[in-house]
């Protein structure tokens, strides 16, 4: 095929290696986290995305440009996740529409598709940030309409294309002044770069280098794995609650003190949980557990070098959704047969926190959050289970608030989404609802309700940097406040003790609500108590086991 037009074809070959790419570069996106916390998921999420539209281009059958076109917007849509997914599906949403009709492509034709992706993925953003994936993608756009006129060739235009998506991606940090504080690209940025740069190879007819650092986790833990221990034992028989999967990259200057053997890092190891596997080489180490304290696990692994690409998941709740409680011969009833006109989704990680939503009204619980975010797929399929004609959307992550947006428009109910950030900012906005007001009464009730509520996190870090003008040290704590690094130290306790005195203030707040994450422990959580009655004596203090990974309390102030 000439290299002056383009074909269903070739397009689809383009998104495929486009695919691959990304998938091979995730890990390396996901450590471009501004804040070193254990939950860095861009490239993740993009790969995920990505991944369902490589999945429905797969099954275009034709050489039509636009069906293709199509159909990877399709599978991006519904398989977006996290804020970067959500604005990729955007980019190639606005694309598709401009070629929809197109059997084949010139690179004039190409190039304005570019642009109506830049145009269609900006106006999806409510508050457009520059320094990020759109701004990349909008230079990127510029320069290929001056390409197009002046070249028809394909591989010289995206070579054009390209080289300026890369340059556009370098400055970043002079856009965004916390990428330059902390020393990094836009990880968004660094996404839609990979996913161009398998274009290009495509076009060229040229192979990316692999990553083959370790086999795949994927391959090496069958899907069945869990189901058998499922289907032979009682929700309460698990001993080791979450499935623990995570990579540690390897650091010269950590090996140095703690030379890395992979016989005694699974010995090590093997005292924290069962189901273990661990496959190292040069560069990396990945490892799967079934442990009772994740964060116990991913501290070995820090000796060695710094945790990337991580995913827990709460295995007593996936056991109870699968088989339940019943015993041989009952039959689980048939949930929400009957439909409702108002119902509420939102999401949460926990246990404990998924059975306080439910406590307070919420219809469907979607598990998920930080590290783990939900698809638009994941939530229009949660919103038809509601089976009610009004649904209310918490997202209660930053994070998933997009893709919650997307799934408004492909649901089968009437959707609003309550744009809630924090598990404390959907628990606010859940006692505001009354389900005798209509769909829009709650939503502005339950929008309004949220913004009277602080939160708090705790967690650690898994890299030093420096953020938010503090120093921080791989293994410190940090305290996190609505966003924002308030508290610093080694010490987790003086953590949390300096989060709670940024947090309360004795004359204006009423209440402390402290959600108890699943390596907390009941000592730590009677110190913060005695705390808080010592430093202000006219607060009141609940506490709830809220077993949430990662952050080991979350506090809401009120």
């Amino acid at each position: 095929m000439s290299n002056h037009t383009l074909n269903g074809e070739k397009f689809a070959q383009m998104v495929l290696l486009g695919a691959n790419h990304l998938s091979n570069q995730s890990q390396m996106i996901d450590s471009l986290n501004v804040f070193p916390v254990p939950d860095g998921d861009t490239g993740t999420n993009m790969n995920l995305t990505m991944t369902s539209g490589a999945s429905e281009v797969e099954k275009v059958s034709n050489n039509h440009v636009g069906e293709v076109g199509t159909s990877l917007a399709k599978g991006l849509l519904m398989g977006a996740r996290g804020n970067s997914g959500v604005i990729l599906s955007q980019l190639f949403r606005g694309f598709s529409k401009s070629v929809q009709n197109k059997e084949t492509l010139t690179t004039k034709d190409f190039a304005e598709a570019l642009e109506a992706g830049v145009e269609t993925a900006y106006k999806a953003v409510m508050k457009p940030v520059e320094g990020t994936i759109l701004t990349v993608a909008k230079d990127a756009a510029k320069a290929s309409l001056k390409v197009a006129k002046q070249s028809d060739d394909f591989i010289e235009f995206f070579e054009a294309v390209l080289t300026e998506a890369k340059k556009s991606l370098e400055h970043t940090p002079e856009l965004l002044p916390v990428l330059k504080e902390v020393g990094v690209v836009d990880s968004g940025g660094q996404g839609l770069v990979t996913v161009y740069e398998g274009f290009l190879a495509s076009l060229k007819g040229e192979e990316l280098p692999q990553d083959h650092s370790a086999p795949s986790l994927d391959e090496l833990v069958n899907a069945e794995h869990h189901k058998m221990h499922q289907d032979f034992m009682e929700t309460e028989d698990i001993e080791f609650g979450y499935c623990t999967e995570f990579m540690v990259k390897f650091e010269e200057d950590k090996l140095k003190e703690n030379p890395f053997d992979e016989n005694e890092y699974r010995q090590a190891l093997s005292e924290h949980g069962d189901s273990l596997l661990v496959v190292s080489d040069d560069d990396v180490v990945k490892v799967h557990i079934h442990a009772e304290y994740p964060g116990e696990v991913m501290t070995l692994g820090q000796k060695y070098g710094s945790l990337i690409n991580i995913k827990i998941e709460n295995m007593r709740e996936q056991h109870t959704s699968i088989v339940g409680d019943q015993k041989e011969g009952q039959v689980k009833p048939e949930a929400n047969t009957k439909r409702s006109p108002l119902a509420v989704v939102t999401v949460g990680m926990g246990d404990g926190i998924k059975e306080m939503f439910e406590s307070l009204g919420a219809t469907v619980v979607i598990e998920g959050g930080q590290t783990m975010n939900p698809s638009t797929s994941d939530i229009v399929e949660a919103v038809n289970q509601a089976n009610a004609d009004h649904v209310l959307v918490l997202p209660n992550n930053k994070n998933i608030i997009m893709a919650a947006e997307q799934a408004e428009e492909l649901a089968d109910a009437k959707v609003k989404v309550v744009p809630t950030k924090t598990v404390p900012q959907g628990m606010s906005a859940m006692l505001a609802l009354n389900l005798e007001a209509s769909l829009e009464e709650n939503h502005e009730a339950m929008s309004e309700a949220m913004q009277f509520v602080k939160t708090g996190q705790v967690t650690y870090a898994v890299r030093d940097t420096q953020i938010d003008g503090k120093d921080i040290e791989e293994g410190n704590f940090m305290g996190i406040l609505d966003g924002s690094i308030k508290a610093v130290n080694p010490d987790q306790m003086e953590a949390i003790y300096e989060l709670l005195l940024e947090m309360v203030d004795d004359e204006e707040d009423e209440i402390v609500t402290i959600l108890q994450g699943a390596e907390a422990t009941d000592e730590q959580v009677g110190l913060i108590e005695s705390f808080i009655e010592e430093k202000f004596e006219d607060i009141e203090v609940e506490v709830h086991k809220g077993n949430q990974p990662i952050y080991s309390f979350i506090f809401s102030v009120e």
